[in-house]
């Protein structure tokens, strides 16, 4: 599902992908397990409230490849289309 992030709408980083949830946007929610659980359990608590499902991932820089972009990432999102 990772590579799905490379072609998919998406949100990247905690603001955006926080603003993607509360709005009902957001189908799908990757957190990096290297992120800083600060970052990473508040989206989780959000994910778990509106009921969109979460995937972990190794490292803020797989998922940060994964979305494109040259730095990590600790979350990011698939969108609904």
């Amino acid at each position: 599902m990772l590579e799905a992030l490379k072609t998919a709408p998406k949100a990247v980083g905690a603001k955006q992908v926080g603003r993607a949830l509360r709005s009902g946007q957001a189908k799908l929610v990757f957190l990096a397990e290297d992120a800083d659980p600060k970052v990473t359990e508040s989206i989780a608590s959000l994910c778990k409230e509106h009921a969109v499902p979460v995937e972990s991932v190794q490292t803020m820089a797989s998922l940060g490849k994964a979305c494109g972009i040259s730095v990590g990432s600790a979350v990011a999102a698939l969108l609904e289309n």
